[in-house]
């Protein structure tokens, strides 16, 4: 009995025996396991089968230096990304620790203002186009487009930016007692 299973890459199906110990190791190389085709996606550099000027057979993914003035704790942090990496995540590699919450560009904590270079963010949903064109950017979900100076910005303040237009009192204060009647109820 054949199976058809879905290539997780594409949308090809390919015939696939279910491994029984009585069919030869003949019949089960018959069928093809792997995806023949090539993707790339924004996530990772595209296969290249030439080399590199310099001999390398790898391909040369290019690098920009990054500058993030952190306002909370007072420090600069300077670190190179490769242009297909995230920004958070290569200086989380690098032991440097910058702001964040969801990792996925929902919300606004690792939010920045970028003061020089760009920042390209596709996946960048915890901003709206107006903010992103007014130079605020997410370090989560954003790649280096060019070398790149950025300053963190308080989540709060990009919450109310963003949002603060639907609420007419402005922004909504902590309520401590609210807060102890119903934690005490679970």
């Amino acid at each position: 009995m054949d199976l058809v299973v879905p290539c997780n890459s594409c949308t090809s199906l390919y015939r696939q025996t279910p491994l029984h110990p009585r069919l030869s190791s003949a019949k089960r190389r018959a069928f093809s396991f792997r995806c023949r085709r090539k993707t790339t996606s924004e996530l990772q550099s595209p296969v290249s089968s030439t080399s590199s000027p310099n001999g390398n057979p790898f391909p040369t993914i290019p690098t920009h230096k990054i500058t993030v003035h952190d306002r909370k704790q007072g420090v600069v942090h300077e670190f190179v990304v490769p242009e297909d990496q995230y920004i958070l995540h290569t200086a989380e590699s690098q032991n440097i620790t910058l702001p964040f919450a969801c990792r996925h560009g929902c919300c606004t904590s690792c939010a920045v203002r970028v003061k020089s270079g760009q920042i390209r963010q596709p996946e960048a949903l915890g901003i709206s186009a107006e903010l992103k064109a007014k130079g605020y950017a997410l370090l989560c979900v954003g790649f280096p487009s060019s070398d790149v100076e950025v300053e963190t910005q308080d989540e709060d303040e990009v919450y109310w930016l963003q949002f603060g237009r639907y609420f007419a009192r402005g922004p909504i204060e902590r309520d401590d007692y609210a807060l102890e009647l119903a934690m005490g109820d679970e």
